[in-house]
């Protein structure tokens, strides 16, 4: 296949797998420079994608099972399908590449459309509706999944190739966030009784309490409540090293995240700043001016990694060799608990099954502790 003229790429998912996706949007628009790139992605996402140089456009659509919420009618994929099919159809696109291996709502979706080629991988319940399928291979880590389906694609291996994740906060997104950092920090710095860093004349007297300050962000959320850590136990990592680097903690929440964000605040014995209610390219920007971010694994810190953060994440039932970070080994690390029964690969147990399933919770502070020490002396030998 030549250059074609108009492509449609798939990925349903939600901030960590599109991240991982953008190795390859950047393959694709290296070697195919006058091709119209569409990437679909669910109402939920399109933050994560909206600046990528790489794209022409994104269209959002509703997609099945990846909404995170309670399911409707069974037969509403169904109807869903089929007015999506005549959305497509009307686009003319020459290809669909399906980026999520198991997708076979999009890989139908692209066939009813009448797509002429289909790409995916090969996988029965995906193959059907494929006019080209690649082995999705067991044990690849999922960005070089989308590398290889987007050389398959190419029909060639490029000389050279994409390396890490990308986001990009625009100029908006990194002004109001540094102006957000520093209006928390001053009001902390008031109103705490728990830290004396920056007195109350110094702050209402316009000096900004967040210039030359190191910032280190912690993420305690996750898509699921099996990923979670103790309060307590982040708690005790921010305030070693508040302490040890004369940081600043900031404590990133998504919606829903407020409880566990205000949960670790006050399980610390100095101060934070709890970072709620913000949009994904101010958390972007945050990240980006942070010296380190440690969390569970999750979407943000994917993010943090995608912006050139430096890392330190807690797995548990999630296997860190397909979905672990992405990016200079040196700058990050996975800490687990080290249990035989990990990872499973499973998310979906019930709230009252949770303290039987500990492969996150009995991770040890002093193990993320050290983690993150490594991390920042790599950081320094570096000289970042």
């Amino acid at each position: 296949m030549g250059s074609p003229r108009r492509v449609l790429l798939l990925r349903p998912d939600h901030i960590g797998d599109l991240l991982f996706c953008t190795p390859a949007l950047r393959l694709f628009r290296q070697s195919w420079s006058e091709t119209h790139l569409t990437l679909a992605v669910g109402p939920w996402a399109r933050a994560v994608l909206q600046n990528n140089p790489c794209l022409d456009e994104i269209l959002t659509l509703d997609f099945p099972g990846f909404s995170r919420r309670p399911k409707g009618s069974l037969l509403a994929p169904y109807a869903l399908l089929r007015r999506e099919a005549r959305r497509i159809r009307q686009l003319q696109f020459d290809l669909v590449v399906t980026l999520r291996f198991d997708f076979w709502w999009g890989a139908l979706l692209a066939y009813m459309a009448g797509v002429p080629w289909r790409l995916g991988y090969d996988v029965p319940e995906v193959r059907p509706f494929l006019t080209a399928s690649l082995d999705y291979q067991p044990g690849l880590h999922e960005v070089e999944q989308n590398l290889r389906l987007a050389r398959f694609a190419l029909g060639s291996t490029p000389s050279s190739e994409p390396i890490g994740l990308e986001f990009y906060p625009t100029d908006e997104d990194t002004r109001s966030a540094s102006a957000w950092l520093s209006a928390s920090f001053r009001k902390c710095s008031i109103q705490s009784d728990k830290t004396a860093a920056v007195s109350e004349t110094a702050a209402v007297s316009g000096i900004d309490p967040v210039a030359g300050s190191p910032i280190i962000c912690l993420h305690p959320g996750a898509g699921w409540p099996v990923k979670h850590w103790r309060p307590e136990g982040f708690a005790l990592v921010a305030d070693a090293l508040a302490r040890a680097h004369g940081a600043r903690i900031v404590i990133i929440g998504g919606p829903g995240e407020e409880q566990l964000v205000d949960a670790v605040a006050h399980a610390m014995r100095g101060s934070s700043i709890q970072a709620t209610g913000l949009s994904l390219g101010q958390v972007a920007a945050i990240l980006a001016r942070s010296i380190l971010a440690v969390g569970t694994d999750s979407g943000i810190m994917h993010l943090a990694t995608a912006v050139g953060t430096p890392t330190v994440h807690l797995y548990g039932p999630v296997d860190q060799r397909l979905f672990g970070p992405w990016g200079e080994p040196q700058l990050h690390r996975v800490v687990t608990a080290g249990l035989d029964c990990a990872p499973c690969n499973r998310l979906d147990f019930p709230i009252a099954e949770l303290d039987s399933h500990r492969c996150v919770r009995d991770i040890q502070p002093t193990s993320v502790l050290r983690a993150a020490e490594e991390v920042l002396r790599q950081t320094v030998r570096e000289g970042r």
